[in-house]
């Protein structure tokens, strides 16, 4: 069994956030698996699920405190899809055990899982041409030009990695 979870924040003002890069996968992957069954509530999380796949995503919990969606998580191979500042738009690097030097939503998982040793998809989301802090930076919308760009690395993820999925 594999599961992805998604990390972002809740709620519609979150939606189309460089934070929620992590979410924005999940959604595609589900959409292009079969749109049909859609997501069920489980604890604190969305999820679906097909024979050999959970996708997971928040339904109430914010990034700091992602650890928190992975309760009742089938025992497996995990992944956890994030925004990455470290990592320029319109790229992405897929690694176990490796991520960013600061990401919150990360270190909550770290925590609940007492391991580093799990997979992270991480996202490119920088593309700064001013100077922003991070914090900022990052609950900013994709503007429409870099959406285009988040949208091909999301496919090309999709593409590499989960073709047969489902």
């Amino acid at each position: 069994m594999r599961a992805v979870i998604g990390l972002g924040n809740p709620g519609a003002e979150y939606v189309a956030t460089r934070h929620n890069a992590g979410v924005m996968l999940v959604d595609k992957l589900a959409q292009r698996l079969n749109s049909d069954y859609g997501w069920r509530k489980h604890y604190d999380a969305l999820v679906f699920k097909t024979e050999d796949l959970w996708l997971v995503k928040t339904k109430s919990v914010f990034m700091n405190e992602s650890g928190k969606l992975l309760q009742g998580l089938p025992e497996g191979e995990l992944w956890v899809a994030h925004d990455d500042l470290d990592i320029k738009l319109g790229e992405y690097k897929i690694q176990k055990g490796r991520g960013p030097m600061e990401h919150n939503g990360l270190e909550s998982v770290e925590n609940a899982l007492k391991t580093k040793d799990f997979w992270r998809i991480r996202i490119g989301i920088d593309n700064r041409t001013v100077s922003v802090d991070g914090e900022t930076y990052v609950l900013q919308k994709f503007l429409p030009e870099e959406r285009v760009v988040l949208e091909g690395v999301l496919n090309e993820i999709i593409e590499a990695n989960f073709r047969r999925a489902g």
